[in-house]
């Protein structure tokens, strides 16, 4: 396992991803994902929204990691 430096840029990037995820995911813009997920697509469209919001911060958080320098 590897030990990051928390001045590193790979660090820089996964705190800025770890407040994305922050902000997408909570109270805020988590109404403004329900109201516009029910207007286009009925009650699962919210679900929808938040499961590919999701899976973008964890496709992210793998992209960061994968082309992090050993």
């Amino acid at each position: 396992m590897r030990q990051h430096d928390a001045t590193s840029p790979e660090a820089s990037r996964l705190w800025a991803l770890f407040g994305a995820g922050v902000l997408a995911l909570n109270f805020p813009l988590l109404a403004v994902w329900a109201f516009w997920g029910e207007r286009l697509g009925g009650p699962a469209g919210f679900v929808v929204a938040l499961f590919l919001v999701w899976g973008a911060l964890i496709g992210a958080l793998a992209w960061c990691m994968e082309r992090a320098p050993d």
